[in-house]
């Protein structure tokens, strides 16, 4: 995946929509033609995809007016049909249309603490086939919070930091009450809390406002005004929102399972995923990750394993194109330094490589 950046100081959503859709015009073409494709793949009809990416993007309009406006203006300065482009930002949407593949994606450990701010690292796996560029975006929100986020051309947000000392991490999830119906983009819900949130429980009630189709979680973490740290997995469903709380050490690790009691009764996540196993590695090598630089923290992250550790996803070319995942990005945030620190591979390639910092 090649990473491309981008600055912003407007806060007009469609200026900034017409600014990124003229410098990138190309690449939200080709990723939107990658996920249409992709869909046709998966067997989910071309007019289903069309109506929930419709549906969703009235839905987002009268949730989020400024983003439907922004999304709007990329469609059209780079000539794209906007069903198209909000196809992409209704990705996960449009995902809920089929049954879940064998794998999810995404593995993400947060330490918060009374003393220090949040600790964080997170993998996003994915098809590689159908990233090969990603973005990572500094802009000026309508009321002049600065956000840094990383996200695919297309999708709203999805790893990221503001200003007021929120960051954000963002792992799917699949529930029994997923549907085809066509609700608010979680990628979107991701941008708001990135926009409007500075606590928690401003973030927990922005995610609680929107009605959706598809299952996801938000890792929400903050610093608080005595220096000190506080975190959630926003685990949001078409069948309810849960907030799950760090353990009594701090530790707070998600990956593509429910852990609330309730909705896991619905989750449907495939027995074959490597969720649980991932989950059990990064509570494993808890104890050696904390209080690290990003590039050692990868390290750590990896164990004794290495290369072969869960969290080092690499696309197995036996199975069909369509269920090769592969580790894309890793990513820790630093909310106190408003900063994102990434590298565009796996962690024991970032611990060999270094990670760059945005």
């Amino acid at each position: 995946m090649e990473l491309f950046t981008a600055a912003s100081t407007t806060q007009d959503p469609a200026e900034r929509g017409r600014e990124l859709g003229l410098e990138f015009g190309d690449r939200f073409s080709r990723i939107a033609g990658l996920y249409l494709q992709h869909f046709e793949d998966l067997d989910i009809p071309a007019e289903t995809v069309r109506r929930i990416a419709e549906t969703s993007h009235r839905a987002l309009a009268d949730w989020a007016p400024g983003l439907a406006a922004e999304t709007e203006a990329i469609a059209d300065s780079a000539g794209l049909e906007l069903w198209t482009l909000a196809a992409v930002g209704a990705r996960t949407e449009i995902l809920a249309a089929a049954p879940p593949r064998l794998e999810g994606e995404c593995s993400t450990a947060v330490l918060t603490r009374e003393d220090r701010a949040p600790e964080t690292l997170q993998t996003w796996d994915w098809h590689d086939f159908l990233v090969p560029d990603g973005l990572l975006l500094d802009f000026a929100t309508e009321t002049g919070r600065r956000v840094k986020m990383f996200t695919e051309f297309g999708t709203a947000a999805k790893i990221g930091v503001n200003d007021s000392g929120l960051g954000l991490h963002f792992n799917i999830l699949s529930h029994s009450s997923d549907s085809d119906a066509g609700g608010v983009p979680v990628h979107a819900i991701a941008r708001r809390i990135l926009e409007e949130a500075s606590t928690v429980e401003e973030a927990t009630a922005i995610a609680g406002s929107a009605t959706v189709s598809a299952s996801t979680v938000f890792t929400v973490f903050a610093q608080t005004h005595d220096g000190g740290s506080r975190a959630a997995s926003l685990e949001l469903s078409p069948a309810g929102l849960a907030a799950v709380r760090p353990d009594e050490d701090g530790w707070l690790f998600h990956t593509n399972h429910f852990l609330d009691p309730e909705l896991s009764v619905g989750d449907a996540a495939r027995a074959e995923s490597t969720t649980v196993e991932r989950f059990q590695h990064l509570n494993a090598v808890r104890e050696t990750l904390a209080g690290l630089a990003p590039v050692d923290r990868a390290r750590a992250a990896c164990g004794t394993d290495g290369s072969g550790a869960a969290i080092c996803m690499v696309p197995d070319s036996t199975k069909p194109r369509i269920d090769q995942w592969g580790t894309l990005l890793t990513i820790g945030v630093d909310v106190a330094g408003f900063g994102l620190d990434y590298f565009a591979g796996r962690p024991d390639q970032a611990a060999e490589h270094g990670l760059a910092r945005f």
